[in-house]
């Protein structure tokens, strides 16, 4: 078998078969086939596609190229939630201590801030002693005791996917469907979840722009994994604004403190009680939406959910102590307020240059080595739809440097949009797919 025949086949439209497709991810893993080689076949695959089959097996294959969770002993179910990236997504932190509390187990393994979107594991880390990288040891010993674990990606897990995805960076394959399927499948899969419930991001803030784009991730997802045998959920959410009122590592920790107290923003509330209720539902605890979202409502008024966050907090090393010490008073030395120009409404807060100024304001980073800082980040005090007067403070930004503000601001300023009347209600849930 060469690699060179692989490629024409796929150059030429056709499917490739399990035994062609293992040649490349094992040869490519051990160094055998050469990085143009494989970049030749990311960019046939980009422009020809793959078939859910062949998206599954490729999937499988980069799976079993490194250590998968054994979860074997734990009684489950196992659920997790992957989001596609968005300005402000917090919603992980709030829904996994809402399903532990509901009696499902969250195996939840997440990824760095990069470019404009946040990041899970820097989010947590900015609770002082939060430690993310867990080895299999630990991450059963947390998800058997709490109902769940966090952790990062090791070097274990899925290696092949590492090095397609560097390799899909500088090739411009980036946003092939097929390939970010089998890219984000693989690493939930390795962690052991049975269903899975992804949010996938739309809009100016997200990474897929269109709804077009979204319902073809979200079809390709649902239709992949279902075709390996998990159950899977996609919700469609809008990514035009931030989430919430805080966008920052340890800003969204204290909106987090803020949801599970009952307190948290509409829109963060909203689309993180349909993701949860998803994965009640796919878990098998709850059999309806009504009966997942009253199970929700539960563990938010009884302190359940809050009583679980603290738990993984203190089990994974957090100073929980600490969350009420930093809460409000976490804050870079640096601030600067953005004004309303006019009198009318929030007409909107572009998601995209907010995530983009952040990465200035050492909120996200360019590159994996970049630095983020906890302590940085937005504020809103007005939100779209809010009315305000000229003048009128819309957010206040902190950073850690005056530079770093100066930077940021030609972008801060664009993101706001003052409408002479109010901007309709619009939910935040677009569509949901699922194979249950």
């Amino acid at each position: 078998m060469r690699a060179v025949d692989i490629i024409m086949k796929k150059r030429d439209g056709h499917e490739l078969c399990r035994e062609e497709l293992a040649f490349i991810i094992t040869g490519y893993v051990a160094g055998d086939i050469p990085d143009y080689q494989v970049s030749s076949l990311l960019m046939a695959i980009f422009f020809k596609g793959m078939s859910f089959e062949e998206t599954a097996t490729l999937t499988e294959l980069m799976l079993k190229s490194g250590a998968v969770m054994n979860l074997g002993g734990i009684a489950g179910p196992f659920v997790d939630k992957h989001s596609t990236g968005g300005v402000g997504d917090k919603l992980s932190l709030i829904l996994a201590p809402m399903v532990a509390a509901s009696g499902a187990r969250v195996p939840m393994m997440s990824g760095r801030a990069l470019g404009h979107t946040g990041g899970t594991l820097d989010k947590l880390e900015s609770i002082p002693g939060y430690q993310v990288q867990l080895d299999e040891a630990r991450f059963r010993a947390y998800l058997e005791a709490d109902n769940m674990a966090m952790t990062g990606q090791t070097a274990q897990i899925v290696p092949a996917d590492k090095k397609l995805y560097a390799l899909r960076d500088v090739t411009a394959t980036v946003e092939s469907v097929p390939l970010i399927t089998a890219s984000i499948l693989s690493k939930k899969v390795a962690e052991g979840a049975d269903a899975l419930v992804f949010d996938v991001k739309c809009g100016p803030g997200a990474f897929m722009k269109t709804f077009e784009d979204a319902e073809r991730l979200a079809n390709s997802l649902v239709k992949t994994g279902h075709v390996m045998g998990k159950k899977v959920v996609a919700v469609i959410t809008d990514m035009t604004e931030p989430l919430g009122r805080k966008v920052g590592n340890w800003f969204e920790i204290e909106e987090t403190i803020d949801c599970l107290h009952g307190k948290g923003p509409l829109d963060v509330m909203e689309v993180t009680k349909r993701l949860a209720a998803w994965m009640l539902i796919a878990a098998g605890r709850c059999a309806t939406m009504d009966e997942a979202l009253a199970q929700c409502a539960k563990v938010l008024a009884d302190g359940s959910a809050w009583r679980y966050f603290l738990r993984n907090v203190a089990s994974q090393g957090g100073q929980v102590d600490q969350l009420d010490k930093l809460k409000d008073s976490c804050r870079a030395a640096c601030v600067r307020e953005l004004k309303a120009p006019a009198d009318g409404f929030v007409g909107s807060i572009d998601a995209w240059q907010i995530g983009l100024a952040g990465v200035y304001l050492g909120v996200g980073r360019n590159k994996t080595s970049d630095p983020v800082f906890a302590d940085v980040g937005f504020i809103f005090e007005k939100v779209k739809g809010d009315a305000v007067r000229r003048g009128d403070v819309v957010a206040r930004v902190y950073a850690r440097t005056e530079a770093a503000l100066d930077a940021a601001w030609p972008m801060i300023s664009a993101a706001l949009t003052v409408a002479p009347t109010k901007p309709a209600f619009k939910s935040l849930i677009i569509k949901e797919i699922t194979a249950l």
